[in-house]
């Protein structure tokens, strides 16, 4: 099992920029990836964006693609996500999410992280 931590969440302006990270431990050899989910209250959850830890390849959801980069840490097993030109429809817990080798799926989740971007 992997433990994922995330932070950098809160309140930020719309059309302002906002970096998470996630923090692996564990069984981090077993991962592929890891990369952020989302969702808002009655909704269900939408993908958000990964990165593979073997050449670093990423892909984005549609929605994101072109304003948000997910990038790996120089501190071991991190994650980030940097938001930039965040509108308000962007307000969503953020979740980080370990893409397992063998299952081939997300297998592990953070706790979630509150975004909330104000108008």
């Amino acid at each position: 099992q992997v433990q994922l931590v995330e932070s950098g969440g809160g309140l930020v302006q719309a059309g302002g920029s906002l970096r998470l990270s996630c923090a692996a431990s564990g069984r981090t050899f077993s991962s592929y990836a890891m990369g952020w989910f989302r969702q808002a209250p009655g909704k269900e959850r939408e993908f958000v964006g990964l990165i593979t830890w073997r050449g670093g390849s990423t892909y984005y959801a549609d929605s994101v693609r072109g304003r948000f980069t997910i990038s790996r840490g120089n501190v071991e097993n991190t994650v980030y996500l940097l938001m930039n030109s965040l509108p308000p429809e962007d307000t969503d817990i953020y979740y980080c999410f370990d893409w397992g080798l063998v299952v081939g799926r997300p297998e592990d989740w953070g706790q979630g992280t509150l975004v909330t971007v104000s108008s």
